[in-house]
């Protein structure tokens, strides 16, 4: 697969691929087992240990990664921030799947690297559903979507679009005006929207890479708590990537294929409900 249909033209719900790591070979046997009854299509990569996992995913995207905390050569902690640091994909979820993740919880040592947590004595039918509902999802999910575009024909196409598929849509045409919204927002204690869209390139002073730059530094929104989807129409592999590791959660590329960037931005919108759930049932 090449650099550049992995960054931008995967589509999670095709086929999924999901990454099983845990030093149990009963475990990562029985969770296959229960994926496949379960999801219709999908590829299962097990792997026993830390760097078996991060030699797959150089081989190729994976859409959802579930791992123990105790792996034979390091802490399933460890292996998520070595995926976050050195996959050069989009961001994909990562969920804990151990039996003393509650104890942790408590002690809030699990980090903003993992994306949720499973908790092993439900059962693995019970997981298999529970990874359906990220890599399968229904086809529609209500939401608010910031979406940051200077152009008006292309925000009334894009923005009917997108609420054809029950979204709410709050179009600005300059990251100044984004900023402005999230952080009266921030200052009330909400976030202001489940999702961002932008385009890269506007007409402002502001790019919207500045935007990705502020959304994570400025205002403090990791990936999970403020998903981002960035627009561009440019298809080098390095820049998309360099686009990636600024803070984006996935691409889309000019002209925008509508299966794609609906598919993409459900479930990153997802991916952030979820986080959002999690911190704040730890918290309460």
């Amino acid at each position: 697969m090449s650099k550049k249909s992995t960054l931008t033209h995967h589509l999670s719900s095709d086929e999924p691929r999901v990454l099983v790591v845990d030093g149990s070979r009963v475990v990562r046997r029985l969770i296959e087992q229960m994926l496949k009854s379960n999801l219709p299509g999908v590829t299962v990569l097990a792997c026993e240990s830390g760097a078996e996992a991060m030699a797959q995913l150089s081989e190729g995207v994976v859409d959802f990664v579930t791992t123990a905390l105790r792996l034979p050569d390091m802490d399933g902690l460890e292996l998520a921030r070595q995926i976050r640091e050195n996959s050069p994909q989009a961001y994909m979820p990562i969920v804990v799947v151990s039996g003393d993740v509650q104890e942790r919880l408590v002690t809030r040592s699990l980090t903003e690297d993992v994306t949720d947590y499973f908790d092993k004595s439900l059962g693995f039918q019970a997981l298999a559903e529970f990874i359906r509902g990220y890599v399968q999802p229904t086809e529609s999910t209500p939401g608010e979507v910031l979406y940051v575009e200077d152009s008006r024909v292309v925000a009334l196409a894009t923005r009917r679009m997108l609420e054809k598929h029950g979204l709410t849509v709050l179009h600005v045409i300059s990251v100044e005006d984004a900023l402005a919204m999230l952080e009266t927002a921030q200052s009330m204690d909400r976030i202001g929207a489940d999702i961002v869209l932008t385009d890269v390139n506007l007409k402002g002073e502001l790019t919207g890479g500045d935007l990705l730059e502020r959304i994570r530094h400025q205002l403090g929104y990791g990936k999970g708590h403020l998903p981002v989807i960035v627009m561009t129409g440019d298809d080098n592999p390095d820049n998309q990537a360099a686009l990636l590791g600024a803070g984006a959660n996935d691409l889309v590329e000019k002209p925008i294929d509508e299966r794609l960037l609906v598919t993409k931005l459900l479930f990153q919108l997802r991916v952030g409900r979820h986080m959002r759930a999690r911190v704040s049932a730890a918290e309460s």
